[in-house]
């Protein structure tokens, strides 16, 4: 066996981030930008006001109260066209640009307009109420950098730069295949002595959530011939960058995915980790397509996929590869840990504004109510001693 840290790495190595691709910025949410993205124009691009009030020259407001002859009107949109000049104003809005020859924005509560003047109650200065040229962003800067999973902020962001598409990864194709005599679809009849195939549903939920493609191959029969299928569906499906499988890695007379993909020229890079759950793992290739086998029982491989697959992806997208691990106090003594890494069930909780993890009573690696009301893991080192309630712990986040 292997350790979880050499296993991980072993696995990144498979992985360099993929060529790029242009979408539209509608369909950019939440794709890996490729290349910085600058903007394209000044923003705003002309002086503009933040309030609704009067365009004026401070100077001729400097003493109040003082009137001044209004000569037009300046809506968001529609910027007046002429120049203001000594003695005048014009009636301005929030957003709109503001005119030749004024500096400054009195609000209009300090006004008192007339028929064709404006009386103005305070004084202003250069630049009150003003939003200067290029106050948010300049023409060329860099708007969004490279590598950056994009958010709505983001969108809004690239979109008031003028920037209609963007550069960003291919999204990871990852092929899913569940093994197993006795599995069934949900609502399917149950086989005799039969299970619901579950855990591809929680993989392939993830695997998008992550920036992949899952393409479900549905479940394949306990048969050499059924799992050495997947090279041909591999092929078929075209441009394939990992292979995950579910189940068929654990010891004993069923362990078929070697067997079968072998003579289809699958290389084991290596097969078993010293962790736990989610011991019985397989790595390698087939062909030059990375291939992960995960353990088939559903807690086993929902922890292995948070440890190596999510990397796995994040490093084809070319974004950063670190697990979500964050330090907590622990709710509940924990007894003293063997010599594989586990990983325990755990509620998450806030009190006197600290994070505290409190394990399950019941870890079973088959008990998935219990999987899916936990949060987080808690990260129990080979060889750990005994912990003591309120000690501080590492939580591996469940998502």
């Amino acid at each position: 066996m292997i350790s979880v840290e050499d296993a991980l790495q072993r696995i990144l190595a498979a992985f360099s981030p993929l060529e790029s691709e242009r979408v539209s910025l509608d369909s950019a949410y939440r794709r890996v930008l490729a290349e910085d993205a600058h903007a394209k124009f000044d923003q705003p691009p002309f002086p503009v006001s933040s309030m609704d009030g009067y365009a004026v020259r401070a100077e001729d407001v400097a003493q109040p109260p003082v009137q001044l002859g209004v000569i037009g009107c300046a809506p968001a949109g529609h910027p007046f066209q002429g120049t203001v000049s000594r003695g005048e104003a014009v009636r301005i809005f929030t957003g709109a640009v503001v005119p030749e020859g004024a500096d400054a924005i009195v609000i209009q509560e300090d006004t008192n307009l007339g028929e064709q003047t404006v009386t103005i109650k305070a004084a202003s200065r250069p630049g009150r109420h003003v939003r200067s040229a290029g106050i948010d962003f300049k023409q060329g800067e860099v708007l969004v950098v490279s590598g950056k999973r994009l958010n709505a902020r983001d969108l809004a962001l690239l979109a008031a730069g003028d920037i209609a598409s963007v550069m960003v990864r291919r999204r990871p194709r990852v092929l899913l295949a569940a093994t197993g005599d006795e599995l069934s679809r949900p609502g399917e009849p149950r086989k005799p002595g039969g299970i619901v195939a579950s855990s591809v549903f929680a993989l392939s939920a993830l695997i998008e959530k992550w920036g992949g493609e899952a393409h479900d191959l549905g479940i394949l029969p306990d048969r050499v011939d059924s799992i050495a299928s997947i090279a041909r569906h591999a092929e078929r499906a075209g441009k394939v960058d990992l292979i995950v499988t579910l189940g068929g890695a654990s010891v004993g007379d069923h362990d078929l995915v070697q067997r079968a993909l072998g003579p289809k020229g699958f290389v084991l890079d290596f097969w078993k980790i010293a962790m736990r759950p989610g011991k019985p793992l397989i790595f390698g290739r087939l062909g030059k397509t990375p291939l992960l086998g995960l353990p088939g029982n559903p807690v086993s491989s929902y922890v292995c996929a948070l440890l190596f697959l999510k990397p796995a992806i994040a490093a084809a997208l070319g974004t950063s590869t670190e697990t979500e691990i964050i330090e907590m106090r622990l709710a509940t003594a924990l007894a003293a840990n063997g010599l594989r890494q586990n990983y325990v069930r755990a509620r998450i909780s806030r009190r006197d504004g600290e994070l505290w993890a409190e394990p399950f009573p019941a870890q079973d690696s088959s008990m998935q109510k219990v999987l899916a009301e936990a949060d987080g893991f808690i990260v129990r080192p080979p060889g750990a001693t005994a912990a003591q309630r309120g000690v501080r712990i590492q939580v591996l986040i469940a998502t």
